[in-house]
């Protein structure tokens, strides 16, 4: 097909709910992508974090197609070898007690959701279910999951949405404030990914998690965007010395393939019971070995690694005219300029290179495997694009 095909029946046959770039890609490797005219571009926004390794990555390639010519779905009244392999491996790499395995971020957190509100239930009985979220969050688009989510622009034209949720600012005293007795726990980002790469403060983190601690408040972290190496810790909240009790990860984790992991620690690890939550497809065995050439993937060396090149980009982007701040952590990074970030984006697109955009940030989220040559030529055309 040509590209005024692809457009044509996208348009025709696609509901219209992306503001689409005007570019189709077909093929890649590496950090590199081709569209369907063969121009090739550096790609730092694998997918939304998605393509952890790049495109055409030969070890997830060669996990997933054995799994493919082994048995494609086996259903969970059944047991599978990928999903036991793969809940083993991250509760080995994190502590946690259990794994439920879904097919996005979005259910993931719903599985965190309910988790929560039933073992408040169990233990405390009726009428302790509000959770806390922070404004600017994003934690899906289910229904619950846009409850959860603190942006009002999500709150329009959906309505009635779930109740039991509360909206904090991200410092203790809102957080008292929005606190009552029917509060189960609370549920927040490190990093607000979807609202333009917002830093959470440290020091808040820490006063949030001992006063929930403290309360028997459930602490819930999305680790959707921010988790499986991108922060160049295994997951966020490790760089911040936190002890929650739910971690959700999504994206990053099936390295292309649909993958949603709610991870469940000591106070929780035995709340959920047989038929309490399901999913037809989650845990599926293909997207579970891709998932677990991921995860074993995920070493010391690598973090370090994306330590690194998150430091090389920062430094480097804050000399570039027009940039007025850098945000983020390893290699999720959100850039703060006075120019317009969907323009910049279709600017770079143009001269070889797919970023995405945050509210009023570009934002930056590459494989973590990137060369620094790429990054290089990245810098190269992102300087050309803000400073003009």
């Amino acid at each position: 097909m040509s590209k005024a095909d692809i457009f044509a029946d996208d348009k025709e046959y696609v509901a219209n709910t992306y503001a689409r770039y005007n570019i189709a890609l077909s093929s890649g490797n590496g950090s590199k992508l081709t569209d369907i005219n063969g121009k090739e571009y550096i790609d730092c926004a694998t997918g939304i974090g998605v393509n952890i390794f790049g495109i055409n990555d030969e070890e997830w390639k060669r996990a997933v197609v054995a799994q493919i010519d082994k048995i494609q779905h086996v259903c969970n009244l059944y047991y599978s070898e990928p999903q036991a392999e793969l809940a083993k491996a991250l509760c080995v790499k994190t502590g946690a007690k259990k794994v439920f395995f879904a097919n996005s971020g979005a259910e993931a957190n719903e599985c965190a959701i309910k988790t929560a509100r039933k073992y408040s239930h169990d233990k405390y009985g009726e009428g302790r279910y509000e959770i806390i979220t922070l404004k600017n969050s994003f934690h899906g688009r289910t229904i619950a999951t846009l409850s959860a989510t603190g942006q009002d622009a999500f709150h329009k034209n959906f309505g009635p949405f779930l109740e039991g949720f509360r909206y904090a600012e991200a410092n203790m005293p809102s957080v008292l404030a929005n606190y009552t007795d029917k509060t189960c726990a609370v549920m927040l980002e490190t990093i607000q990914g979807e609202s333009g790469v917002l830093d959470l403060d440290g020091e808040f983190l820490k006063n949030l998690e001992k006063f929930a601690k403290e309360r028997d408040i459930l602490l819930i972290i999305d680790e959707v965007q921010t988790g499986n190496g991108r922060t160049g810790y295994l997951y966020s909240y490790e760089a911040f010395g936190l002890h929650p009790d739910i971690v959700t990860t999504a994206k990053g984790l099936g390295g292309g393939l649909p993958i949603g992991a709610c991870m469940l620690f000591e106070k929780c690890g035995k709340t959920l019971t047989f038929g309490d939550h399901g999913s037809t497809f989650g845990g599926n065995p293909v997207a579970c070995a891709g998932a677990l050439s991921i995860i074993n993937r995920i070493d010391n060396a690598l973090l370090l690694e994306v330590q690194g090149k998150g430091a090389y980009f920062k430094e480097n982007l804050l000399k570039i005219k027009h940039v007025d701040n850098v945000s983020g952590m390893g290699l999720m990074i959100g850039i703060s300029t006075n120019k317009p970030p969907r323009e910049i984006a279709e600017k770079c697109i143009q001269k070889g290179l797919i970023v995405l955009t945050a509210h009023n940030n570009v934002r930056l989220l590459p494989p973590l495997n990137i060369k620094k040559s790429e990054i290089d030529e990245a810098l190269k055309i992102l300087n050309e694009v803000i400073s003009q």
